[in-house]
């Protein structure tokens, strides 16, 4: 709209103040002062760089004077704890200018409070080594995929055409095919914006099918080997849960559904699109690792696992138990936080349902080490991963490598409006609006996700070398220390639990906080009544005050 008002306005204020100096000469002095900001706005609209500019001329440059001042505001914002948003807060800005290729160092020394309980830090060594100049390649694929893929440790996580924009699945993939690294398509199925550029694809399933759906709404497994055999395809993820609406299906306002995205989808235009909770294709454990081996077949090959925010710690035991039981292993497992983000998720969802990632991460890492698999299945993660840094603490956790959403979208420009959900994104990227959508530049934006990804993937490996170690696939958990309190510092080695491999194996191995847990676990069904087969340890009560 205010593209459309500034266009009408550069037609019709010029032509009122010549038609007007026709009476009153002395009114050409108000050409003379509306000329430069109409030449401004119009430049506005031609440059490519600030999406904001492209669809907000003249007016969007309010955005760049404040940002002006960044340094100052984020800093009063620290001192007066004003923002409840750590992550836009500390990240935003170093993301920013990674992607924009400015210098990301900073002066004055640390500007965190080292002393604080919580503050987590890496450790590194008085012999450190030189960062290779090439990544080290994550290979996910087990004994069972005739196609691995050699993966990058930071690929774009699972976002959607329709939550998307289709500029900005455009910059997206040409990004990840200019950097080398992967992009997940999530739940929405393959556009033809995921496939003009020809950039490494991660093809999400969710409960939809959309892809890979009949008309009855099933999965079709005819369907899903014409897209899954695509050259293109490089992984495939069954998605069971979203770490920012775990137990809920995805969400896609009506607002934002073009009669495009109806036809790609299957789906009506006239009310929100709202995948079922559950699968259908499979119902317990041992139902989705055969639909795992499934489309693995059905794909040629290639790598198949799934994504999950963990929830009942018992049901993933039992997909632990159906591995051993079937002697089907998925080559990947996504684990997704409950701090993870959304265009659109119910609040109480959103905020108070789902496990966080580092707990996740903690546990699912455990649990294929405790059954002896962990050499055999990568374990991604996704959840606030923005930095080098965050990627340490992750693989130190736990993970062999990450996905990042946040990050990506603040690296094409997202502003953090705030109108995912009702397709109002000022910026192009979270929108169907035409309007806005143009003012996503294809090329200017990819470029700076390739940026982004390359600079952090290079302060990642230089954490890496300064820790004396020779490949990410070296960090261990006694790399990451914590303070835990305002006198103690410990260890990741010393803080968290990581079982022993094959502990749960053995009855007589099995750690006791976990030994009821195991026991309750079901290969054959999910959801199994908490205290069905073991009650419930007694409390221990404290006897006075």
């Amino acid at each position: 709209m205010a593209r459309k008002i500034f266009i009408l306005s550069t037609v019709l204020m010029p032509a009122a103040i010549l038609a007007a100096a026709t009476r009153w000469p002395g009114a050409l002095w108000a050409f003379v002062i509306a000329a430069p900001p109409i030449a401004v706005g119009l430049y506005d609209m031609v440059q490519t760089r600030h999406a904001l500019r492209r669809v907000y001329p003249l007016v969007g440059h309010g955005r760049y004077l404040l940002e002006a001042f960044r340094p100052e505001i984020q800093q009063y914002f620290v001192e007066n704890n004003t923002d409840g948003t750590p992550f836009s807060r500390e990240f935003r800005t170093v993301i920013y200018q990674r992607s924009k290729g400015a210098r990301d160092t900073v002066p004055f020394g640390t500007q965190r409070d080292v002393n604080r309980v919580g503050y987590e830090w890496m450790t590194h060594s008085l012999d450190p080594r030189h960062a290779p100049r090439e990544e080290p390649r994550v290979r996910v694929g087990g004994p069972q995929c005739e196609q691995p893929y050699l993966a990058s440790h930071l690929n774009v996580s699972a976002m959607s055409f329709g939550s998307l924009s289709r500029h900005a699945i455009e910059a997206l993939n040409l990004g990840a095919k200019e950097g080398g690294f992967a992009h997940n398509t999530g739940e929405g199925g393959i556009s033809p914006y995921h496939e003009k550029h020809g950039g490494d694809l991660i093809w999400q399933i969710g409960t939809g099918y959309f892809g890979c759906r009949s008309p009855q709404g099933d999965f079709d497994p005819e369907a899903f080997a014409r897209r899954a055999t695509s050259a293109q395809v490089k992984m495939v993820e069954i998605k069971l849960s979203q770490g920012a609406k775990p137990g809920h299906g995805g969400i896609l306002p009506a607002a934002k559904i073009t009669p495009e995205i109806s036809q790609i989808r299957g789906v009506p235009m006239d009310r929100d699109v709202i995948s079922p909770p559950a699968h259908s294709a499979f119902s317990s454990p041992r139902e989705l690792l055969e639909l795992v081996q499934r489309m693995r077949e059905l794909s040629g090959g290639k790598p198949v696992g799934f994504k999950l925010c963990v929830g009942h710690r018992s049901e993933f035991l039992g997909i632990c138990k159906a591995m051993l039981e079937t002697g089907i292993l998925p080559d990947f497992v996504t684990v997704d936080g409950a701090e993870g983000g959304t265009g659109a998720a119910p609040i109480e969802l959103s905020n108070s349902v789902g496990m966080p990632l580092r707990d996740g991460l903690l546990f699912v890492n455990s649990a294929l080490r405790g059954i002896g698999v962990r050499d055999r299945v990568r374990v991604i993660a996704a959840g606030k991963i923005a930095t080098g840094f965050h990627m340490v603490r992750a693989i130190a956790l736990g993970a062999d490598m990450c996905n990042s959403a946040r990050g990506m979208m603040f690296a094409l420009g997202c502003i953090q409006a705030r109108r995912c959900n009702d397709n109002g994104c000022p910026v192009g990227i979270a929108t169907q609006d035409p309007g806005r959508v143009q003012g996503l530049v294809v090329s200017d934006k990819a470029e700076r996700v390739r940026r982004y990804h390359e600079d952090t993937i290079e302060a990642f490996l230089e954490l890496v070398a300064s820790n004396g170690l020779d490949s990410p696939a070296d960090i261990r958990p006694r790399n990451v220390l914590r303070r835990v309190d305002a006198v103690t510092i410990q260890p990741f080695s010393e803080v968290y639990e990581y079982l022993p491999v094959g502990c749960l194996l053995d009855a007589a191995t099995i750690p006791e906080a976990w030994r009821g847990r195991w026991q309750r676990a079901n290969a054959d069904a999910f959801n199994t009544a908490p205290w069905s087969i073991v009650p419930p340890a007694p409390r221990h009560s404290r006897v006075g005050p």
